[in-house]
């Protein structure tokens, strides 16, 4: 038995769709199962809920074999380590309990560098949850995802995409379709033993100037980068919602990653992933700005 957090988001509903394809049984954890699809409803089975919650994480993991384990950050926790490794105590826990052989966990490049990362540094400490469980454990550290590009389909639309990072700042970018692929890999494994991080480039290390470039061309229409400033940004999370702290946190990733937190790993076959950006604007990005 499988069991899946956050299966409808970006890695988890193309992680689901994986499995499914294969013969071992998959349980899902979710708050909203009509947000899963039909096909999926019908052949996994459900558990309704968030992995927050003992009891849900209790029904879920009776006879589980191997967990994935996504955090989504709540933007309004009153510091990072509230909403990844608080928030993560009850999985650790029931992890113990349920004495769940394998868990993969979704974490970030960066660990060991001794640089604070906001977000970063408190999933590094989730994987240290994880790990004190005594359970098997693989922690995909990975880079910026190509996806969140799709936040500025509307930018994009009129010619602009930003970012607070100087314009020819190259850092590596993953799809998170290679990320599910990869999860997938380890879960449906069982011969893996041991504790460790595995450090995932995706497909190519890019700058936002590159991105433009790049966009340009696929779209057939002029793409440029617009440099952003991190307090305005810091107060539009806020407006949006953000608590403070979080705010903070974000920029203090983005500062991280701007000191090279990303970046201190050498590229390998082994640690490149298949989809470069320029797949992703094809298979992604270009039908969004067109619809």
């Amino acid at each position: 038995m499988i069991v899946i957090t956050a299966p409808t988001g970006q890695i988890g509903s193309k992680l689901v769709a994986t499995l499914l394809q294969q013969s071992e049984p998959v349980r899902l954890i979710t708050r909203d199962p009509g947000k899963l699809p039909a096909e999926v409803r019908d052949r996994a089975e459900i558990v309704v809920g968030s992995h927050r919650d003992r009891d849900v994480l209790d029904r879920a993991l009776e006879g589980a074999d191997a967990l994935f384990w996504l955090m989504p950050a709540d933007a309004t926790a009153s510091s990072p380590y509230e909403a990844y490794v608080t928030a993560s105590v009850p999985g650790a826990d029931a992890v113990v309990r349920h004495a769940v052989a394998r868990v993969v966990i979704i974490s970030a490049l960066g660990r060991g560098s001794q640089i604070y990362a906001g977000h970063v540094s408190a999933s590094h400490a989730m994987e240290d949850l994880f790990r004190s469980t005594g359970a098997h454990v693989r922690a995909l550290a990975l880079p910026t995802f190509m996806d969140n590009i799709l936040r500025q389909t509307a930018t994009i639309r009129n010619g602009v995409i930003s970012g607070t990072l100087p314009a020819d700042f190259t850092m590596p970018w993953i799809a998170t379709k290679d990320i599910a692929a990869l999860a997938a890999k380890y879960l449906l494994d069982h011969t893996w033993t041991g504790q460790d991080s595995v450090e995932v480039l995706g497909g190519e290390d890019l700058s936002y100037h590159d991105i433009a470039e790049i966009l340009t061309d696929v779209l057939g229409t002029p793409v440029r980068f617009e440099h952003g400033d991190r307090t305005a940004v810091r107060h539009f999370l806020i407006s949006c919602g953000f608590s403070e702290a979080m705010a903070q946190s974000m920029m203090d990733m983005d500062l991280a990653g701007e000191r090279g937190i990303n970046n201190a790993t050498p590229r390998t076959a082994e640690s490149t992933t298949p989809t470069t950006f320029r797949e992703f604007a094809e298979e992604a990005i270009k039908p969004a700005v067109a619809e």
